[in-house]
């Protein structure tokens, strides 16, 4: 089963100023924005933030259905978090999470649909080569950072699928339902590649 709705392994080949932007200040810009919006508390401000998002989304070019296909998880997350919010702090402090959730949703998207993964790994490895001397390994951060990403549409469809099992058993209304088969298929998902890494030297 494929895990829809994911922001990572999306890369749409373009023309755009993003897409023919270097990788650097793309990452840097996306790291610099997300660190805005998440210190910036502001209901006023979160609706400008997630306007820039929308702004570079439309630069990429990216078609709404694959805005509304890669961010609606997102935004049932935010939703849910948003009602927490406004239970306890009040409606404008809840509207400003559910938009700034969106907002890094959209900008995540925005670089994945941009970037292609290897130019990423590759700028990494760059950036990291100095620190070789310190004892960094270059290509294990990459590696690393690439099971990341790999690690998360897996993880979105085993969520998906333990909650259509939690469902189908009528148990859709129990969060331990979920959560502890969900928590289970995680950890034992991350055994499974830690073996595999082992079994190729990469373990250590």
């Amino acid at each position: 089963m494929s895990a829809p709705g994911v922001l990572v392994g999306i890369y749409q080949p373009g023309r755009s100023l993003l897409h023919r932007s270097p990788v650097g200040p793309k990452l840097l810009g996306l790291a610099v924005l997300s660190v805005t919006v998440v210190a910036v508390r502001s209901m006023p401000l979160a609706v400008v933030f997630l306007a820039v998002a929308a702004a570079l989304a439309t630069i990429a070019r990216l078609r709404a259905r694959l805005l509304w296909r890669a961010t609606r998880y997102v935004l049932l997350v935010a939703v849910v978090v948003a009602g927490f919010q406004w239970w306890f702090y009040g409606r404008d402090k809840a509207i400003e999470s559910l938009l700034d959730l969106v907002t890094l949703a959209v900008l995540a998207l925005t670089i994945t649909a941009t970037t292609p993964v290897n130019a990423m790994l590759d700028a990494i490895v760059r950036w990291l080569r100095p620190l070789r001397r310190l004892g960094v390994d270059p290509e294990r951060v990459a590696l690393t950072f690439s099971l990341a990403i790999a690690a998360l549409p897996g993880t979105v469809a085993l969520a998906l699928e333990t909650r259509d099992a939690a469902r189908a058993r009528g148990l859709g209304r129990h969060p331990r339902a979920f959560l502890t088969p969900f928590v289970i298929r995680v950890v034992a998902r991350a055994h499974e590649t830690g073996d595999a890494l082992t079994a190729r030297g990469l373990g250590d």
